[in-house]
Parts: C-alpha cells; sequence; structure tokens
C-alpha cells in the first residue's frame, strides 16, 4: 500500500513538472528586468542578479567539466572543428560563437551589456572555481555532479534571462527560435545542444556521459530556473 502510494506520488508529480516544463514558452518580466537588452545605465538590483546569474551559469558548467566525464556540447563542437580545420579548440570556440551571433541577426535578437558579461564572467568562473572542484573517483559521484551542474547552470539561467540585459550567444539562439516557432524552451533548447553534440561528434569530437546528460537536461533546467526566479524573486 505504501509503496503504491509512493508510486502514485512520483507520477503525479512527474507530470505536474513536464506540465511545467512544457508551459515555458519565453522569458518573464520581473520587477527588476530591464525594459530593454541595450541598457547602458541598469538598475543595481538588476546588474546584481545578471552577474549572480553568470556565476550560477558558470559554475554549473564547471562543475560537469570538473567531473571528469564529458565537457558542454559545444566544446564537442569545436573540438571536432578543430581537427578539420588549423585552429585550436579556444579559437574555434570564438569562430563558433561569432557565427552563432551571426544567426540573431534574422532572428531579431539584441545584444547588451549581459551578451559582453557572459564571457568575461564565465570565464573567471572557470579559471578560479576549477581547481577548487571535487574530481570525483566513483561513477555514481561523478554523474550526481553533473546532475547538480545541470541544475545550477538551469538556475543560473533563470536569474540572467529574466534580468533582461542581453543573452549569451547560445541563450540568444535559444530565445530567438523559441520566438519564431513558438515552442517551448526546454524543447528548442535540448534540439539546439542534442544538434550540437551530433555534429560535433561526427567531426571527431569526444562526447562522454556528462555531456549526454547536459545536452538532454538543460532545456528542461533553464525551463525550471525560469519559472523558479521569476516565482520567487518578484
Amino acid at each position: 500500500m505504501l509503496f503504491s502510494s509512493m508510486v502514485l506520488a512520483i507520477r503525479e508529480n512527474s507530470y505536474g513538472l513536464t506540465r511545467l516544463i512544457q508551459r515555458i514558452k519565453n522569458i518573464p518580466k520581473s520587477s527588476w528586468s530591464s525594459k530593454k537588452p541595450l541598457n547602458i545605465k541598469p538598475k543595481i538590483k538588476t546588474l546584481l542578479f545578471l552577474i549572480f546569474g553568470l556565476f550560477l551559469f558558470g559554475l554549473g558548467e564547471t562543475l560537469l567539466l570538473a567531473s571528469g566525464a564529458g565537457v558542454s556540447p559545444w566544446t564537442v563542437l569545436a573540438e571536432g572543428i578543430s581537427i578539420y580545420s588549423s585552429y585550436s579548440v579556444g579559437w574555434s570556440t570564438f569562430w563558433m560563437s561569432l557565427a552563432v551571433l551571426l544567426l540573431w541577426i534574422p532572428l531579431k535578437q539584441k545584444p547588451g551589456i549581459g551578451t559582453i558579461l557572459n564571457a568575461i564572467i564565465i570565464a573567471l568562473v572557470f579559471d578560479f572555481a576549477l581547481p577548487y572542484l571535487p574530481n570525483p573517483e566513483i561513477y555514481a559521484f561523478k554523474v550526481l555532479q553533473i546532475i547538480i551542474g545541470v541544475l545550477i547552470t538551469g538556475l543560473g539561467s533563470g536569474f540572467y534571462l529574466i534580468a533582461n540585459l542581453g543573452p549569451g550567444p547560445r541563450d540568444g539562439l535559444m530565445t530567438g527560435v523559441q520566438k519564431v516557432t513558438g515552442k517551448p524552451i526546454a524543447l528548442i533548447r535540448a534540439i539546439i545542444e542534442v544538434s550540437v553534440v551530433f555534429f560535433g561528434w561526427l567531426l571527431g569530437g569526444t562526447a562522454g556521459l556528462g555531456t549526454i546528460i547536459f545536452a538532454l537536461g538543460i532545456g528542461p533546467a533553464v525551463a525550471v530556473g525560469i519559472y523558479f526566479v521569476n516565482k520567487n524573486f518578484k
């Protein structure tokens, strides 16, 4: 009887979570959201939420890297591009980001200070946090660390996207495609990340279990992060 009740509760919660994820189809506005992405004098509160969100975003991705069980989908693609070009993984990432930014033009996406801070803050978090994060030897702990990293990245996305001071290249692509198609954010992000992993792998990039978990989980995590921030940080 107890077991049946537990199974029923899990099913109900899972169904509710699925409906929640499917319902998030745009980036909501809060009282602290900037009125426009290109805002050179945002509110202090808006700027603080933006920085905090980007810190969490960077920390989540660094947890994935520190786990030793895979890299992010876009790193897989950058590695694959570097194999067939004269560029390093770093320069491949740069040119890839530039190409994604060019896709913003037909999608009518607008940059802001968040677009610039995205690259700076996440890079700083990588450099400063990586030496202090655990590198588990037990594979189950690696997977747990990856899942925590995905959830933290999703929460960080919620803060910095709702700040509305300009998304990073990948998130701008996600929100731009969402506006055009009207599909749930979770679905759009999942399609983008899985496609990136697939093409990166075809080019010879290395994808681990962490890469697959990140690609499949980041869309729902971002949707839940947006919902959580919008509900609890008015």
